[in-house]
Parts: structure tokens; C-alpha cells; sequence
């Protein structure tokens, strides 16, 4: 990611699971993968924790239009290396069946050093991620929007959950990748900050406390990276389809400028209890769109599709005034009506009675839209 990041700019990130062609396992060429994919895409790739992941990071965007064609080279040059290899691609949080014990450690230091200070939990995370950076130069500006996000990143959760499988078996969430990285003690939605000055405290303290090996080790799922001028928002799944990354990302986008103008205008906000917050987030990992979703300003339980109104609702201003309402409020009511990567994840499972049939629909997902030589 640059560090240019003035007019709410978009930058992109997913992570990739590298499946075997015969196995619809992961495979262990990722080295080969990722040298390929470099040759094609050069800073654009990079490699993850596991020898079997393998994360992409478009440039700088300023449109929808823009983070699409990002995506759609990004994941052209990847599956394209890594067929040249006997692999697929797959974008998901979860793999359906693969075991994190038959899983190789990329032999980088950051990742030995992981696995040193955080143990079995390390090495138990085969999970994806999918960020959006939003460009906010005011890092004042930026603690207030952090603050104020935090009702919203449950819905987005609900609507990108797709990690309903775990060691072969159906985990009965609809993003499981929630819980398993939940477990880090930096993980999880973050507690409202006082100013800047409370923040970066923080930050230092838990640096120096060796609770972290350094800020980048903060995995909070809306934080402010410490070399760039961004709002991260990290709670998403990795989306299957491009069209649904489209959407959240547009989303996070009109969150944090809809955040921003409020706290400009000095309108309060839900200061919600962590537990409440966190609440919210186990239900919208539990369910995702498949039951109740908790309002975390109204301290109740309402439909999914209502909660995601009233995301729509509070972020309409923005939409419209960056010409995106039409295509996502599209976007979402699509996903709304043919379920998330969760429940297609579950319905091709139904359908075929075996996980590999699920790999399959991953990878054709993955690869739609695409055009790699």
C-alpha cells in the first residue's frame, strides 16, 4: 500500500487459499505460486503466513470501478501462476476440510516469531483475511471515526461471512474465521479512545509491555496503521465473489466519511460497552444474515435485513455523494436475496454431499469475472 491516501481514497487486500488441482486440498507450491505470480503482478503479491496462502494488495483507488479492475487483474495474474503450478485459487476464510497441522510455515522471521510468542494459537491460524484501507490523512480525525465505526462492523461481518466449514466439518458459524482469529488478545473490535494521545499510548504500552512484537501486531478489526494514513477495517471474510468485495469495500469507504462529517459536526455517538460490541460480533459470526443481528445503539435484537437498512440508511449521503448508492445498495440486495458466502458454501454442500464439491464452487467463484492467458 502507498502512503498516499488524501479524498477517502481505496486500497484492497485478500488473502488466498492455494488448493490443490487433485486433492481440492491446500497446496504446498506456494513457494513456486508466488514466484510465478510475482513475475506478473510484482509488489502486488506477497506471501502470508502459510507456505498455502498467498495475499494481494491493489494500488490506490479512487472508484468502485477502479478497486474492481484492481481485483479482477490481481486474481487473473494469481490464478494464472498458480495453474502453471497444478493449483487453484480459492477466495474464502476457511478451507472446508484442510487440517492446520499438515500446513507449512512460510521461513520468514516475523512468521517464526509469531509462532514463538503465541504458540499452538499461531500455528492453528489457517484463516484469510480481507482488509480495506480508506485514506484519511487527520489521524485525530481518524480516532473519532474509529470510535463511531464501531456499531457498523458487526453488519459488515454478517454480510461477508464465508467460513462455515473447519477441519471437515460444518462449524455451525457462519464465519468461523472470526472465532479462531478472535483468539489473539490484540483480535476483536476496539474500545473507544479519548483522543489520539489515548490511542498511541495504548499502542506504545502494549508494544512495551511485549504483549505485541510492534503495532503491526494490533490485529483490532478497525485500527489506524502506523506507516500509513488510512482507516483499516479488518472484520470482513474474504469474499468469493468480486462483487460482494466491490460492495464492502464501497461500504467501508461511505462508513468512514459518513463517521468523519459526523464527529466534525460533534454528534454524539453509541458509546457502547466493549461486551456489548463484542456481543454483536459473536452473533453476526454465529448467524450472519441468518437470524437477528444486535443494534448496538438501540441494545436490541433486530432482522438482519433491518440491521442492514439502517446501514444503508446511515450511509446513504456518502454513497450518493461518491455515485455509489446505486450499485451497492444493487450489490447488497443481491446478497441479501442469494445469501452470503456462508450459505453458498452450505447449499453446494447440500447439494453434493462432499467438501471437495464445495472447493470446486469456491474456485469457479473465485475465478469469475477473470480473463488469466
Amino acid at each position: 500500500m502507498s502512503t498516499r491516501a488524501d479524498g477517502y481514497t481505496l486500497g484492497v487486500e485478500e488473502e488466498y487459499q492455494i488448493v490443490d488441482t487433485e486433492t481440492r486440498g491446500m497446496s504446498p507450491r506456494g513457494k513456486n505460486v508466488l514466484r510465478r505470480a510475482r513475475e506478473v503482478l510484482g509488489d502486488g503479491v506477497a506471501p502470508e503466513m502459510l507456505v498455502s496462502q498467498i495475499e494481494v494488495m491493489t494500488p490506490i483507488c479512487s472508484t468502485l470501478a477502479e478497486v474492481r479492475s484492481e481485483i479482477l487483474r490481481l486474481r487473473s495474474g494469481v490464478i494464472e501462476a498458480s495453474a502453471a503450478e497444478g493449483s487453484r485459487i480459492a477466495a474464502a476464510s476457511t478451507h472446508p476440510f484442510a487440517h492446520w497441522r499438515e500446513q507449512e510455515l512460510t521461513p520468514k522471521e516475523r512468521y517464526e516469531g509469531i509462532v514463538d510468542r503465541f504458540g499452538r494459537l499461531a500455528e492453528q491460524q489457517l484463516s484469510f483475511g480481507f482488509h480495506v484501507h480508506v485514506g484519511l490523512k487527520e489521524r485525530e480525525a481518524a480516532v473519532e471515526v474509529l470510535n463511531r465505526l464501531r456499531p457498523w462492523l458487526a453488519p459488515l461481518l454478517a454480510l461477508s461471512a464465508n467460513s462455515p466449514f473447519w477441519l471437515g466439518e460444518d462449524s455451525g458459524y457462519a464465519s468461523y474465521r472470526t472465532q479462531v482469529w478472535g483468539r489473539f488478545p490484540t483480535a476483536g473490535p476496539p474500545a473507544p479512545f479519548a483522543s489520539l494521545a489515548e490511542h498511541d499510548a495504548l499502542v506504545e504500552a502494549l508494544v512495551e509491555s511485549g504483549s505485541v512484537p510492534d503495532a503491526a501486531g494490533i490485529y483490532w478489526d478497525a485500527r489506524l496503521p502506523q506507516e500509513l494514513e488510512t482507516v483499516e477495517i479488518r472484520v470482513a471474510d474474504v469474499c468469493t465473489k468480486v462483487d460482494e468485495a466491490v460492495m464492502l469495500a464501497g461500504l467501508c469507504r461511505a462508513l468512514v466519511r459518513t463517521c468523519r462529517e459526523r464527529a466534525e459536526r460533534e454528534e454524539p455517538y453509541p458509546n457502547a460497552r466493549p461486551e456489548l460490541v463484542r456481543a454483536a460480533h459473536f452473533v453476526a459470526s454465529r448467524h450472519g444474515l441468518d437470524a437477528d443481528l444486535v443494534d448496538v445503539e438501540a441494545r436490541r435484537a433486530v432482522p438482519a435485513r433491518e440491521m442492514i437498512e439502517n446501514l444503508l440508511t446511515f450511509t446513504r449521503p456518502a454513497l450518493e455523494e461518491f455515485d455509489d448508492w446505486e450499485e451497492v445498495t444493487s450489490l447488497v440486495g443481491e446478497t441479501l436475496r442469494g445469501g452470503n458466502g456462508a450459505s453458498r458454501q452450505r447449499r453446494a454442500y447440500r447439494r453434493a454431499g462432499r467438501l471437495e464439491e464445495v472447493v470446486d464452487m469456491l474456485v469457479e467463484e473465485t475465478a469469475r469475472g477473470t480473463n488469466p492467458a
